[in-house]
C-alpha cells in the first residue's frame, strides 16, 4: 500500500512540472484515483517542502509555484539526455554560466544511468563546436531565463531596446518566443504599441520589467518563428557585403549554415548563391568557413582585407 503511494505521489509530482496548472479532476482522471485522493497527496507533498498552490473552485486547481528552495525535478529519460547536452554545451557558450554549467552536470551526470550516459557522449561527440576569437555579444544567462518563463506564460514585458543605428526607446511587448541564430539570441515578440511583429537582440536590451499581466498566446504568422526571425534578418540592412557562389547544392549549404539571416538560392541542381552579408565581419567568415565546397566571393574590401588577415594567420599557425 505504501509503495502504491509514493509512486502515485511520484507520478503526480510529475505531472506538476510538466505544465503550470492542473485542475483536481484533471489530475484525478491522469492518476485514476479520487479527487479527495489528490488532495491528501498535495497536503503530502507541502509537508515534503514541495510549494504547491491551489485555487479555489468547483475542480479546484494546483499549480507547483516557486519556493524558497529548489525541489528535487523528476526527468524522463529523453529530458535527462537533453538537459546533460545542453549543460556540457553551456559549458563553452554562455556568458557568466561555464562554472554552474559544469558544476550542475557533474551531479546530473552522477545519477545517469550508464545507457543514458552512452547517449550523452554519444550525441555530444557528433556535435563538434568552433571556438573563434570574437565571438560577439554573448547572451546574458539571467536575462535569457527570465525571458524563457515570460514567453512560456505569455506576461507582458517592458524594457529598453537600443536599435542598430543607436536609437533607445521604451517596449512594451507580448513575448512568443526566443530564437538562436549563430551567436546570436532574439526574442520574437507582438509590440503593443506599433501593433506589430518586432524582433529583438538580446544584447541590446537593458532594464527588463515584468507586469504581471498574461495575455493569450498570438499565433506566429506562418506559425514558424525561426522562419519568420530569418525572414527579418535577411531583410534588415548590412554593414559589410559578402556573396558567395557555391558549387554546392542549397539544400546541402542550408544544414551547414547556423546564421538564420544567411540568405540561400539555388542557382540550379548543383549550385547556390549564398548572401553571408553582416555587419560582423567574423560572422561573414564563420558562415563562409561553413561551407561546405569550393565558392567564388563577391564582398566588400573590409570583408576581403579580413578574411585574408584571418587566411595567413592561420596559415603561419599550421606551417
Amino acid at each position: 500500500m505504501t509503495s502504491d503511494m509514493t509512486g502515485r505521489m511520484l507520478r503526480l509530482l510529475s505531472l506538476l512540472q510538466t505544465r503550470r496548472e492542473w485542475s483536481g479532476s484533471d489530475l484525478a482522471e491522469r492518476l485514476e484515483v479520487t479527487v479527495r485522493t489528490v488532495r491528501r497527496d498535495i497536503d503530502r507533498l507541502r509537508e515534503l517542502g514541495y510549494p504547491v498552490d491551489s485555487a479555489r473552485g468547483h475542480a479546484g486547481g494546483y499549480r507547483l509555484a516557486a519556493g524558497t528552495d529548489l525541489p528535487p525535478l523528476l526527468l524522463d529519460d529523453e529530458e535527462a539526455v537533453a538537459i546533460a547536452v545542453a549543460l556540457r554545451t553551456a559549458a563553452g557558450g554562455l556568458s557568466g554560466i561555464e562554472e554552474t554549467a559544469v558544476r550542475a552536470l557533474a551531479k546530473l551526470e552522477q545519477v545517469l544511468p550508464r545507457r543514458l550516459r552512452t547517449q550523452v557522449t554519444a550525441l555530444q561527440a557528433s556535435v563538434a563546436g568552433i571556438t573563434w576569437e570574437d565571438r560577439g555579444p554573448r547572451a546574458d544567462p539571467a536575462l535569457l531565463g527570465t525571458l524563457a518563463v515570460a514567453c512560456r506564460d505569455h506576461e507582458l514585458l517592458t524594457f529598453g531596446y537600443t536599435t542598430r543605428g543607436g536609437t533607445a526607446a521604451p517596449r512594451r511587448v507580448e513575448p512568443q518566443h526566443l530564437v538562436a541564430s549563430g551567436s546570436l539570441w532574439y526574442l520574437l515578440a507582438h509590440d503593443t504599441d506599433k501593433d506589430d511583429w518586432r524582433v529583438f537582440r538580446l544584447d541590446r536590451i537593458t532594464g527588463l520589467a515584468l507586469t504581471g499581466r498574461r495575455v493569450p498566446a498570438r499565433p506566429v504568422p506562418g506559425h514558424d518563428p525561426a522562419a519568420f526571425v530569418a525572414a527579418r534578418l535577411s531583410a534588415a540592412p548590412t554593414r559589410h557585403r559578402a556573396i558567395a557562389t557555391v558549387q554546392a547544392p542549397a539544400d546541402q549549404v542550408r544544414t551547414r549554415t547556423r546564421n538564420l539571416g544567411t540568405l540561400i538560392r539555388p542557382v540550379d541542381e548543383s549550385t547556390c548563391l549564398v548572401d553571408a552579408s553582416d555587419d560582423s565581419l567574423t560572422r561573414i567568415a564563420q558562415t563562409l568557413a561553413g561551407l561546405p565546397a569550393d565558392y567564388t566571393l563577391d564582398a566588400d574590401p573590409a570583408v576581403l582585407t579580413h578574411l585574408r588577415t584571418t587566411a595567413h594567420r592561420t596559415l603561419h599557425a599550421t606551417g
